[in-house]
């Protein structure tokens, strides 16, 4: 269902608020360079810091601005079931195309509980799903076994699998088959899952060049494999500097650099060290974008 370079779109702040015009900014400059869809909310956009109506009007804003030119794929997981299924309805009712749901956090649910937890939120809101497996973060992974079961639920199309582990995504695509789209959840990894059988990524790196991280998923597609890979090293050493610190420190310091957004996050996320600041800047400046 969902295919190419998929962004996650970072949440612009100014003096403590969202910034809206600059956000609005950010999808027009996303749109006109490629994207094929918006994930707003996600972890790049700093969803654990923003409030109910903070992440409502996020939202709002995106399926605003992007006014059905792409899909708006709307960030609405959390580690409460029923909180979830109320922001996803929130998602529904104002016009996103379909959710981003991240397995539950911090409570560590086992693969039944997994199971029943997006189970509820199809049941209740009927929009496309799509899950969002990231162990690192959420400290549960989410095996193959339990991804096929829910890609039997009609409404669970697509996950965003950031593992790590190119075997179990694999076994995904082996025991799914065209029951649920993998996407990649990590810009380190796009080209080998792409080549298991993933149709995209949803990139951080992509807030920053989309246009390449667009011309990497469609020169796969085009089986231009050698394209592809080429294109993949060269963006592969920016791809590594969105991670010299924890997403999305870098992702939002490169943009104020390029000058889209204030450079400004909410605690507990805090302005980059001066070594991985420089580390950064030699990073942005060799791909010419500062």
């Amino acid at each position: 269902m969902f295919k190419g370079s998929i962004v996650a779109i970072v949440t612009p702040f100014r003096d403590g608020k969202v910034d809206e015009e600059a956000y609005r900014q950010l999808i027009e400059f996303q749109i006109e360079n490629g994207t094929s869809a918006i994930v707003p909310c996600g972890t790049t956009g700093e969803s654990a810091t923003l409030n109910m109506e903070e992440h409502a009007r996020v939202i709002d804003i995106a399926v605003e601005a992007v006014n059905k030119r792409v899909p708006v794929i709307a960030g609405t997981g959390g580690n409460s079931t029923s909180e979830a299924i109320e922001l996803s309805e929130h998602a529904r009712k104002v016009g996103a195309d379909a959710t981003l749901q991240v397995t539950p956090y911090y409570n560590k649910p086992t693969q039944e509980g997994l199971y029943q937890h997006f189970r509820a939120i199809a049941r209740e809101v009927p929009l496309p799903q799509v899950l969002y497996n990231v162990p690192g973060r959420t400290s549960v992974n989410m095996l193959p076994e339990t991804v096929a079961r829910l890609a039997e639920l009609p409404e669970v199309v697509a996950i965003k699998e950031a593992s790590g582990n190119i075997g179990q995504m694999a076994e995904i695509v082996r025991l799914a088959g065209d029951g649920i789209t993998l996407l990649s959840g990590d810009d380190n990894l796009t080209l080998p899952v792409l080549s298991v059988g993933g149709t995209g990524v949803v990139s951080v790196v992509a807030n920053i060049v989309p246009r390449e991280s667009a011309d990497l998923v469609r020169a796969w597609e085009e089986g231009k494999a050698e394209v592809a890979r080429e294109l993949f090293l060269k963006l592969l050493p920016l791809c590594q500097a969105m991670f010299y610190e924890t997403n999305p420190i870098p992702v939002k310091t490169s943009l104020a650099l390029m000058g889209k957004i204030q450079d400004e996050m909410r605690l507990p996320l805090c302005p980059m060290a001066q070594t991985n600041l420089e580390k950064l800047k030699k990073a942005l400046s060799l791909h010419g974008l500062i």
